[in-house]
């Protein structure tokens, strides 16, 4: 019996702090709201597989005295489990994507968690793609970096070297690369100087999120190390989601196999809306994303 709850329990983490992220955090005395998860009302004519959890990832631009969940979103990805095959997939949007927002005419895709919070955020991203998220994960970046720092950092395949003068004048080499928490939130923030800008920066964004996943699993057995993690998510996230629902997450998450995992990036062209720079992206091919994803959480070719 022993065995069998503890099993549950590591389940019941990984599920409770998202399929792509994994949140683990330090101890602290003083418990914030650094994580949220919020169920999706779905709309009824979306086309759906329930062998397949869809969650929208979100990492919020907050600042000091702002509320996380009515500010632009900075790092939006659409991510597919398929509790059945373990296969997984992540759909990357570039947060300066020009989209319809419903009730709000159009704006850049980040503004829609501004207008009308997580609930708004997965109606606009499901108008994009054609998948709507069961559920909408959002943190701030410096929990995201307390995380990977409390992980031990993680590994990635950059493929080729950038650099940012301010977050990182030295910049990452190309290879693999270790990152600690700030390495890992630059790595993923960084745009000005990818070649493909937006686009490479989403890129990067799902390549940290393999190195979080990558990472956990490598350590999941040791002593301790998941049980933390429950420690830490229960200070730090607010949920609506009842107990049932996480543990269903958390299966999602244990079936995972990082050798069906698939990621695209929503491409486009750059435009100008006025005076705005934006990202007119591909419909077209935002849908056939969503079309090949939506029944097993599988894309063959970007």
């Amino acid at each position: 019996m022993r065995a069998h709850l503890s099993r549950g329990l590591r389940v019941l983490t990984l599920g409770a702090v998202l399929a792509v992220s994994l949140v683990l955090v330090p101890d602290s005395a003083v418990h914030t709201r650094e994580v949220e998860l919020v169920k999706v009302e779905r709309a009824g004519a979306v086309d759906v597989d329930p062998k397949v959890v869809w969650i929208l990832a979100i990492g919020s631009d907050m600042r000091p005295g702002e509320d996380m969940l009515r500010t632009r979103a900075d790092a939006i990805q659409l991510v597919g489990m398929n509790t059945r095959t373990g296969a997984a997939t992540s759909i990357g949007i570039p947060r300066d994507s020009w989209v319809p927002i419903p009730g709000f005419g159009s704006n850049r895709v980040n503004a829609a968690l501004t207008f009308g919070g997580p609930q708004l955020m997965g109606e606009t991203v499901a108008d994009l793609v054609g998948v709507q998220p069961d559920y909408v994960f959002v943190t701030r970046f410096p929990f995201f970096e307390n995380m990977v720092d409390d992980i031990g950092g993680i590994t990635v395949d950059n493929p080729f070297y950038f650099y940012d003068e301010n977050l990182k004048p030295r910049g990452f080499k190309a290879g693999r690369v270790k990152l600690n928490g700030y390495d890992a939130m630059a790595f993923a923030r960084i745009r000005k100087t990818l070649p493909s800008g937006d686009f490479g920066r989403s890129a990067n964004q799902q390549r940290v999120l393999r190195g979080i996943h990558s990472t956990v699993r490598a350590r999941a057995a040791e002593p301790g190390f998941i049980e933390r993690g429950v420690h830490s998510v229960l200070q730090h996230m607010h949920t609506d989601l009842a107990p049932a629902e996480l543990f269903r997450l958390g299966q999602a998450v244990a079936a995972v196999d990082p050798a069906k995992v698939s990621t695209c990036v929503v491409q486009g062209s750059i435009g100008n809306v006025g005076s705005a720079s934006v990202v007119l992206p591909d419909v077209a091919t935002a849908r056939r994303y969503g079309n090949d994803a939506r029944q097993d959480a599988t894309i063959d070719r970007c």
